[in-house]
């Protein structure tokens, strides 16, 4: 087993045990050693996403999976890097989760926008269709970031891409979450027009969209 492999099972160990002090330990010993970035990428997501399997499999307690969740919201919104005084308001983003409960994903993707400088609306949590495409128009949003962790929630944003583009909205959307990193071919069978498997990639298709636009 790799070091790596070995951290990560010690980290999700500590969060299906919710064992806060033990998992902040862990994470700060991990961010003194290498970039903040890294630690999402090989550790943070990927464990996240192996918790929400055992879940679907019926390994884990839902319990286990939001409390493990928001241990892990806690302690990655402090160990976030700061804010960017600079701000970008171009192009008009948005970020939601979509038909989903766990917002990890959708912390990390804030944070990291907000640590390069951008401006962007928070949806929060969006079930309704009709709701969020009323929100879309009066923004006059540019891209939609959509971020899920279960596959069902997944699926369903073809649903919303569909209506998105029954009322000729022309916003590119960007979906993100362990469904994606699952199956590459999902994002093309829902519709979206790009789809990132680690946060960080959202922050180079946002610049490949300005990139186009120009």
């Amino acid at each position: 087993m790799t070091t790596i492999e070995t951290i990560s099972k010690e980290l999700e160990e500590a969060l299906l045990s919710l064992d806060r002090i033990e998992t902040e330990s862990i994470l700060t010993n991990l961010t003194s050693q290498k970039d903040f970035t890294l630690v999402l990428e090989q550790n943070i997501v990927p464990i996240m996403e192996s918790i929400g399997e055992k879940w679907e499999r019926g390994e884990v307690a839902l319990s286990q999976v939001f409390m493990g969740g928001k241990i892990l919201e806690d302690i990655v919104d402090k160990m976030m890097p700061k804010t960017n005084t600079k701000r970008v308001d171009d192009p008009n983003i948005a970020l939601i989760l979509y038909k989903d409960h766990h917002l990890l994903g959708k912390r990390i993707v804030s944070s990291l926008l907000r640590a390069r400088g951008y401006e962007f609306k928070d949806y929060g949590q969006q079930f309704d269709i009709g709701q969020l495409i009323d929100k879309l128009k009066e923004d006059n949003i540019e891209i939609l970031l959509i971020s899920v962790l279960m596959l069902n929630s997944a699926l369903d944003i073809k649903k919303l891409i569909l209506q998105m583009r029954e009322e000729k909205l022309a916003i590119k959307v960007v979906v993100g979450g362990a469904p994606f990193r699952f199956d590459i071919e999902l994002g093309d069978e829902i519709g979206a027009d790009y789809y990132a498997t680690q946060a960080s990639q959202v922050l180079e298709i946002i610049e490949k969209i300005q990139k186009d636009k120009s």
